[in-house]
């Protein structure tokens, strides 16, 4: 059974599994509204905060728990195990993978992608009250993509369409359409620079990921 809480506003064809809880209420004050869209679907595990506001078309995973205050796009997926904490602006379009952490107060422009176990910090010295006070997530640009367990510290700027690669660590801002990987991330090139991929694979009969490298491994 999905549980329904009083200050809740869920639009028309929602789709909920057993074990969703819409509307839970926080420690912190909040205006104590919780408004979903249209069209949603919402996995077993899910939990969504009241003091939050979903677009239409939102999709959840297994086990999704995002919180108060939080602003999300329409045609937004967050796979399983991901936790949105409070504060976030997440933009129409962005997909984020499973087992991911997003800080407070982390921006997420349009169309962008998280790969799987990407962590997002907010605090330059935890544990601090000053620090406490002046907590900021990164602002990650529209269509930018994360690589599989990137870890983006507090206030970078990421730019629009910026490619980071796995394992990075994001420390200083990165301009808008670059390819940067490592530790910490350093621009090595260009996305415009990149070969297409589609010019790389050629699809093979009876395999299970249809398609194959036609020079081997990339």
């Amino acid at each position: 059974m999905t549980a329904l809480t009083t200050g809740v506003q869920v639009g028309a064809g929602l789709r909920t599994d057993s074990g969703v809880r819409i509307g839970y209420a926080p420690a912190r004050p909040t205006d104590g509204r919780l408004v979903v869209g249209e069209a949603a679907r919402l996995r077993s595990g899910t939990v969504l905060y009241l003091g939050s506001r979903f677009g239409d078309r939102f999709e959840t995973g297994h086990h999704v728990v995002v919180r108060e205050e939080c602003d999300v796009g329409d045609d937004v997926c967050i796979w399983s195990g991901t936790v949105i904490d409070y504060g976030c602006r997440i933009g129409n379009g962005v997909k984020i993978h499973a087992n991911c952490y997003v800080a407070q107060f982390t921006e997420i422009g349009p169309d962008a992608f998280l790969a799987p176990g990407v962590t997002i910090a907010n605090d330059l010295y935890p544990g601090s009250e000053e620090s406490r006070n002046v907590m900021s997530g990164p602002v990650i640009g529209a269509g930018a993509r994360l690589g599989v367990n990137v870890t983006v510290l507090p206030f970078v700027h990421i730019g629009a369409g910026a490619l980071v690669g796995a394992g990075a660590v994001v420390a200083r801002d990165l301009p808008e359409g670059c390819v940067a990987f490592g530790n910490p991330a350093t621009v090595r090139g260009s996305v415009a620079g990149l070969v297409p991929v589609e010019s790389r694979v050629r699809p093979v009969n009876g395999s299970a990921s249809r398609y194959r490298f036609t020079e081997g491994r990339p």
